[in-house]
């Protein structure tokens, strides 16, 4: 359904941890601006953790409305109850987002067969296309390519974000899956690699800092030119890198507020950037060309 650049976007936040929306506006412009494909609004990039139900639901409808039809919006609405997932997937489907990716329960570890009725009741809940995202590092479950055969069966489960990092799991997947069931990268330091393995696009932190690069390269890796696709890739390992010297997202929201895109706010527990790593990530910014040097 959704191809090439698609961005985990973060959640702008004041200092004192309100949502602030008019910079959250100007982040969907920037990245209509700059060719990415899709918004990926409320995922862990989005801290959908730490913000509550109404304000989960209010960010998800305000940046469809935001987007206003000129690009995808695919809603984060995961959670480690099922109860939960069905309440924020109707509310992103009422909002009128184009999709939902929903995130395996954490912390609670389920069964394989646990997985399954856990996606399968969500997708028979709510009439909306529906993409997997396994992110074991983070959940500590991993959904592995048999569980993830048996749920693409299911007519609104459209795809799955894949971001073990590990490209032989892509091939285990696309060879237990049909052609039309969509496998997206969750790991921007393999995402070009994933898609010229055939890969239908990447997930990526890195396009929240550098959008036009990752969509340019993603562009050529869905076209098959390997020499092209690298060669834009190359300025950005470094950030693929650095925007994860902490979880996830507070390099990036510290990027972010470095280019004068976004506040300083980030949520509790997760704390502003140490300051050991301001070099590191500020020079990776410069070598993508997002910053002058």
């Amino acid at each position: 359904m959704f191809r090439g650049s698609m961005v985990a976007l973060v959640t702008p936040m004041h200092t004192d941890d309100s949502v602030d929306f008019d910079s959250l506006a100007r982040l969907v412009e920037f990245h209509i601006d700059n060719g990415t494909q899709a918004i990926i609004s409320m995922g862990t990039t989005g801290e959908s953790a730490t913000l509550d139900m109404d304000e989960h639901c209010e960010v998800m409808r305000r940046t469809v409305e935001m987007a206003a039809g000129r690009i995808p919006v695919i809603a984060g609405t995961g959670a480690n109850s099922t109860t939960e997932a069905i309440e924020l997937t109707q509310c992103a489907k009422d909002g009128g987002a184009d999709a939902c990716l929903l995130v395996t329960p954490y912390y609670n570890k389920p069964t394989q067969q646990g997985l399954y009725l856990h996606h399968k009741k969500i997708a028979e809940s709510v009439d909306i296309p529906q993409i997997l995202y396994n992110v074991p590092g983070r959940t500590a479950v991993d959904m592995l390519p048999d569980t993830v055969a048996r749920l693409a069966q299911i007519d609104n489960i459209v795809g799955i974000k894949e971001a073990t990092g590990d490209l032989n799991r892509l091939a285990e997947i696309q060879s237990k899956v049909s052609d039309d069931f969509d496998i997206y990268s969750g790991d921007d330091e393999t995402g070009t690699e994933f898609l010229l393995r055939g890969g239908h696009g990447v997930i990526s932190v890195t396009n929240n800092v550098a959008p036009r690069a990752m969509a340019d390269m993603c562009q050529a890796a869905l076209a098959g030119d390997r020499e092209q696709a690298e060669a834009i890739n190359a300025p950005l390992t470094g950030l693929h890198k650095t925007l994860f010297v902490e979880a996830n997202p507070i390099p990036v929201k510290w990027a972010l507020h470095e280019m004068g895109m976004i506040p300083a706010g980030i949520r509790l527990p997760l704390t502003p950037l140490s300051e050991e790593f301001h070099a590191p990530v500020r020079a990776a910014m410069q070598q993508a060309g997002v910053i002058d040097a």
